[in-house]
């Protein structure tokens, strides 16, 4: 340990370190730590540099390497300061980037791997600047100004870092102008990026880890090679040519959910692919729902998947249903028997079984309806249009290629007759078409330029193009990328139901699923969502994740963006008995260490604080490093530390209940090897927060494959998947933390449903003549509630893990005017989940 320098060692510092270009207050401030300061006097004295003329940022820069190159080499550190002597290093990120590089590469030093390392050279015109940015939001799925953050926090992870700080953000702000407009008025500029931590954006950037702004996973492998608009083959040229006038050349997806249940983790990759695609070529994107099968769909499924893609950050630019083109899907279906591709078959499900080859899978033969007339099959469809059969008792079967190797070709089921009266059309049909046969022709409707689905979904391509060539309509290409799932879960809505039902989870949207309501409530940012899939990439591979991974990208994305509250989990009471009764010291902490953007809050310092039960223990040892009879520690962020004097134990549990401390603070402070967090009792204003539950998740299953388990899946289920400790303590700065997260939600939600309606107004009319238009009937509509919940107050417990506030809390400030102070109302109750655990912490286990 580096010894303790009297004042008149510290003046000789401060005036040598003024030598070499530093202001008073820098000098003193590089002459605090001894270590780093002994580091500095040997830089300058062994590089002579009282002798050379240095401006003011060389010096701050080699007060920056003293500080953290202090453990480099004498040879690593020279090499260091000549880089920054001879103009190579201009900034401190250049210093940081250059210490890890050349701790990790001992000379000799590769000169040229160097300067790449650490953006030497790196240049950059503020015109060129501004077409990166461009670039890289143009392939991003940043949906507004609360994006403003996360979109130079994702610059800043390519080499774009190297540029200038402000010209950077400079051109981000003038690129948001250009796509977004001008930023309100009303909301001042110092505040927006609180609004990206705190109120949590609705869309999110690509990784940062990308390697240029200017390439994405739109633009580049799978994505990337896709055909141009009008360069899918059809079976005349003209359709061809009445495809590119309708669509005049713009890129058209859609996304086709079934609405039988919620959407989980997997349909984020649909919706990512299908949305963000249209958005990176600057086309459209239907939502289109699939509902041919009345018998499993709920209205409530309809207004989750419009609002869950929202919550995504993507607007439909038009909600269709399959439904809305059940009269021209009827019609083409009589062409298509008129052409005698189709013919209504009776045999019962195991004659058709048997017909195609059965168990043995013997030779195929063609059903004995199979070569009916013509005429007469359409008058057998129409009794099935008619009701004169009951389910099972006729089908309309597409005549493809019983010799085809793809079983997806041996004469489909393209209508079947079903008794249950539909949502939309009510009693009107008793006949409804297949998948197979609504989706290809529903896409040509919509004039789908890329119909992007996955790849089990490959051996329907074969039919999805027989059907539109059979009836000689515009026929869109089906490409197939790679789905996603996560291990250690289940997808299946069939076995989420049993849960449900059974009661080993609370609802669908409990946070230990992964339905993408659950997420949502659990408090995971719909942009770490994004940024995880963007992250995977798209390819025709699929993406068999482990839950961790997930976890680790969702930890990744809330480390830069979230405020840091103090937070004690297992409160113990700890009197500082040489303080006064009334004492009371308001402290000012950043509320994050490197995001000055999302400001401070402010605490008190009372006689009477609480520290965590796992930071004090009964016996002391080498490793651990907190308080403990007779040892000292720090309160984080307190001017002095604290000394253990006494405490109190329970004596039916033996648990401590109240610890007696001294406060160091008379003389010189004394720096502890080891910080604890703390919350102080003070009333007036508020402190602690005291949380009613605090409900900590753990993974719902104990394998990584819980549909493995014998007998079934259930077999599996974690009991202690869910841990609710109750009676935990935040800092008193919560209460305005979580106003301004959610009245900045409201606003961003505000401003973006407007646009939205806006938008869909000019996108406003049927897809194809006398197809229903929804502009006044039930169909969901995009409002400003969808955006808003308690769980865009997001925030880290320091040294604990991330939370949210539950949908369940009772917080009756939220809906008070701006001007009314936060804090706790009568009947509140603060509900918090833990969104993920923190990375592990060495200090923390000791």
């Amino acid at each position: 340990m580096a010894p303790k320098a009297d004042a008149s060692d510290t003046a000789e510092l401060i005036e040598l370190f003024k030598k070499i270009g530093l202001t008073q207050a820098k000098a003193a401030e590089a002459a605090k730590s001894p270590k780093s300061a002994g580091t500095l006097k040997s830089i300058i004295e062994t590089h002579d540099l009282t002798s050379k003329s240095l401006d003011d940022k060389q010096a701050v820069l080699l007060a920056v390497l003293a500080v953290q190159g202090s453990k480099l080499g004498d040879g690593e550190r020279s090499y260091a300061v000549d880089a920054i002597l001879d103009g190579r290093l201009k900034t401190t990120d250049q210093v940081g980037e250059a210490v890890k590089y050349l701790d990790a590469h001992p000379l000799p030093v590769d000169g040229s791997e160097f300067d790449k390392s650490c953006g030497v050279g790196f240049s950059i015109t503020p015109e060129e600047l501004l077409v990166r940015v461009k670039d890289y939001l143009a392939s991003s799925a940043y949906t507004g100004w609360n994006n403003l953050g996360a979109a130079i926090g994702g610059l800043k992870g390519t080499d774009l870092r190297w540029a200038n700080a402000l010209e950077l953000k400079s051109a981000v702000e003038k690129a948001f102008v250009e796509k977004f407009g001008a930023k309100e008025a009303a909301k001042p500029k110092g505040k927006e990026p609180k609004k990206d931590a705190a109120a949590a954006s609705t869309a999110a950037s690509e990784p940062a880890a990308s390697t240029s702004s200017s390439r994405s996973v739109f633009s580049e492998g799978f994505l990337g090679h896709l055909h141009e608009v009008g360069g899918n083959p059809q079976i005349h040229p003209r359709l061809r040519e009445k495809h590119l006038a309708a669509t005049k050349g713009v890129v058209h997806t859609r996304f086709p959910p079934e609405p039988n249940g919620f959407l989980h983790i997997g349909h984020s990759k649909a919706i990512f692919v299908n949305f963000g695609y249209a958005a990176h070529h600057g086309g459209h994107c239907y939502l289109r729902y699939d509902d041919t099968n009345p018998e499993a769909e709920e209205g409530r499924y309809f207004e989750s998947i419009l609002e869950t893609v929202r919550w995504l950050g993507f607007e439909p630019w038009k909600i269709t249903y399959s439904s809305d083109y059940f009269d021209q899907l009827h019609e083409l279906a009589v062409d298509l028997v008129r052409r005698d591709k189709a013919y209504v078959c009776h045999c019962t499900a195991e004659e058709i079984f048997a017909n195609r080859g059965g168990e043995e899978r013997g030779p195929r033969k063609a059903c004995v309806h199979r070569t009916r007339p013509v005429d007469e099959s359409i008058a057998e469809f129409d009794k099935m249009k008619n009701g004169s059969y009951q389910p099972g008792q006729a089908i309309l079967r597409m005549k493809q290629d019983l010799e085809s190797g793809n079983t997806m070709m041996w004469d489909l089921v393209a209508y079947r007759v079903l008794n249950s009266p539909h949502h939309r059309t009510h009693d009107k049909w008793r006949i409804y078409p297949t998948y197979d046969f609504t989706h290809c022709l529903c896409d040509s409707f919509e004039n789908i330029t890329h119909s992007l689905c996955t790849t089990e979904f490959i051996a329907s391509r074969e039919s999805y193009e027989w059907l539109c060539d059979a009836l000689e309509v515009y026929k869109p290409r089906q490409s197939e990328y790679g789905r996603l799932s996560l291990t250690g879960t289940i997808m299946s809505k069939r076995k989420i139901l049993q849960l449900v039902k059974e009661g080993y989870v609370r609802d669908w949207c409990d946070p230990r699923l992964y339905t993408l309501n659950a997420l949502r409530r659990r408090g995971v940012p719909p942009g770490a969502i994004l940024s995880f899939v963007s992250g995977l990439g798209v390819s025709t591979a699929a993406s068999n994740i482990q839950a961790v991974r997930f976890e680790h990208a969702i930890r990744q994305y809330l480390e830069g963006s979230v405020s840091r509250l103090l937070m004690v989990l297992h409160p113990v009471k700890v009197i500082i008995e040489n303080l006064p009764e009334d004492f009371l010291l308001w402290l000012e902490k950043p509320l994050h260490p490197k995001v000055p953007e999302l400001g401070s809050s402010k605490v008190p310092l009372t006689r009477t604080i609480y520290i965590d039960a796992d930071d004090f223990r009964l016996e002391d040892s080498k490793d651990y490093f907190r308080l403990a009879p007779g040892k000292t520690v720090g309160l984080f962020q307190a001017p002095w530390p604290i000394t253990h004097v006494s405490h109190k134990t329970d004596p039916t549990t033996g648990q401590v209940v109240e610890i007696v401390v001294r406060a160091e603070n008379e003389g010189a402070p004394k720096k502890p090897k080891a910080f604890v967090q703390w919350v102080a009792e003070h009333r007036p204003s508020g402190s602690p927060v005291v949380v009613d539950e605090t409900r900590v998740f753990h993974q719902l299953f104990k394998s990584e494959n819980p549909s493995a388990a014998v007998p079934d899946f259930k077999a599996d289920i974690n009991p202690d998947s869910l841990e609710v400790v109750r009676g935990a303590m935040v800092e008193v700065g919560f209460w305005a933390l979580a106003k301004r997260a959610y009245a900045d939600a409201k606003a961003e939600s505000t401003k973006r449903t407007e646009d939205a309606l806006m938008a869909s107004a000019d996108a406003a009319g049927p897809v194809v003549a006398g197809a229903p238009t929804h502009e006044h009937d039930d169909t969901p509509k995009a409002t400003s509630a969808q955006l808003v919940g308690k769980e865009c107050i997001r925030f880290q417990g320091l040294r604990v893990a991330y939370f949210t506030v539950d949908k369940e809390a009772k917080l009756a400030f939220l809906d008070e005017d701006a001007g009314i102070e936060a804090g706790r109302r009568e009947g509140d109750y603060l509900v918090l989940n833990r969104i993920v655990s923190l990375k592990e912490d060495s200090g923390k286990a000791a």
